[in-house]
């Protein structure tokens, strides 16, 4: 379990201009992300415009996060849908040997009750040959995941190990790390709360704005960990200002712009989603150039 505290990145996948899918600007990410110490890797997750790549595209991103990382770093695969039958043929069919644990987001669109909620992640725990990560979102699956749905799941399979808990809410996180079985982790999914997280017992993040500022997030993390709230929250306020501006017209748009600028990758994204417009690209790349 504890090779999930502390800071995994929720990989961007770079597109060319054509877009399609640029298989040396993900190398880049990856290399760039190791480079400043995060602790893991999630591929595949919904930063990763999951939803707008084939099936090839999808082994392409995964043999390449694989390859580049070669074995440095614990990953963490993103297998999630609102079709529970078809997210256990996958867990059933794919050869998980390179991975450490799934992501699995609570099924969106179909806005199940708690209890079905509850019956689709028994599911997904039966059939996956690795740890699960559940992965509450409401913002965007139209469902919370109760605190005591999650408890209940934590405690009947002892192979979903955590929650990415990105609901926003702190008071509902805190029920969660009160409440928790001793060995499960509370893992922040919303960069802006995660040091008051951690700090309330939360065992990191999975970030967005960490692949963009990788060794100063993560060292944020260790020392909200280590219970050096001053120092953490230094951190903190000097990134607050790119957290709000990376998801103000929409993810990855922003984070695409700090990579776009720091020279990584192209800015592309893929319909429906579009660039951030000029004057948020200008404000990034302001903060950007001060905080390289």
């Amino acid at each position: 379990m504890k090779k999930f505290a502390g800071t995994g990145i929720a990989l961007v996948t770079p597109f060319k201009k054509d877009f399609s899918v640029d298989v040396e600007g993900l190398k880049k990410v990856v290399e760039f992300v190791i480079e400043g110490g995060v602790e893991y890797l999630v591929v595949l997750g919904t930063t990763a415009e999951t939803a707008t790549l084939t099936p090839e595209e999808k082994e392409v991103v995964i043999a390449t996060v694989v390859e580049v990382n070669a074995g440095r770093l614990p990953l963490v695969l993103g297998v999630g849908g609102n079709n529970t039958m078809k997210v256990v043929e996958e867990l059933k069919t794919r050869d998980f040997s390179k991975f450490d644990a799934i992501l699995s987001v609570s099924p969106y669109y179909n806005k199940p009750t708690q209890e079905g909620i509850y019956q689709h992640f028994k599911a997904v725990a039966e059939a996956s040959p690795v740890p699960v990560i559940l992965y509450n979102v409401p913002g965007r699956t139209a469902s919370n995941v109760l605190p005591t749905t999650v408890l209940r799941l934590a405690t009947d399979f002892k192979n979903i190990i955590a929650i990415k808990e990105a609901a926003g809410d702190i008071v509902q996180a805190m029920r969660l790390i009160q409440h928790k079985p001793k060995d499960f982790l509370v893992i922040s999914g919303d960069d802006m709360i995660t040091l008051p997280m951690v700090l309330a017992g939360g065992s990191g993040v999975i970030s967005v704005i960490g692949q963009g500022f990788p060794r100063a997030f993560s060292e944020m993390v260790r020392l909200g960990l280590e219970r050096k709230v001053s120092e953490a929250y230094e951190i903190h306020y000097q990134l607050a200002d790119a957290i709000d501006m990376i998801f103000e017209q929409g993810n990855p748009a922003g984070i695409k712009e700090i990579f776009k600028i720091k020279g990584i990758t192209e800015n592309t994204v893929r319909l429906p989603l579009v660039n951030v417009d000029k004057n948020l690209a200008e404000r990034l790349s302001d903060f950007t150039i001060k905080n390289s």
